[in-house]
């Protein structure tokens, strides 16, 4: 896993308010001061741990599927992302930092 501090990727690739996103094997950070934001970079971490397990392609795929599905089921795009499987197991297990020694496998389909 690297993690990479990089802008010009979020100016042009991400919304406005990402500051965040895991693409196996790299973390892509927006913002300076990654080693302090161990929150963020646990959260993304939990997304390269779940890409692996869909071996990574079919991820995305359900991702999108999932998100489509949110946005017709919610009709609002925060509330979509917000409630996409694999978001809810990150933002429900970010800030505890040990949570990727003892998740197991297939995790997020508990969030379902």
């Amino acid at each position: 896993m690297f993690v990479v501090k990089n802008k010009t990727f979020f100016k042009w690739f991400t919304a406005k308010w990402v500051n965040g996103i895991a693409l196996f094997p790299f973390v892509i950070v927006k913002h300076d001061h990654v080693k302090e934001n161990k929150i963020l970079i646990n959260h993304e971490l939990i997304h390269i741990k779940q890409q692996l397990e869909l071996f990574i392609l079919p991820f995305f795929i359900w991702y999108g599927f999932e998100y489509l599905y949110r946005l017709v089921q919610y009709r609002n795009s925060n509330r979509a992302y917000r409630n996409i499987s694999f978001e809810r197991e990150a933002y429900a297990n970010e800030s505890n930092l040990n949570y990727l020694k003892k998740r197991s496998i297939w995790s997020f389909l508990k969030y379902l």
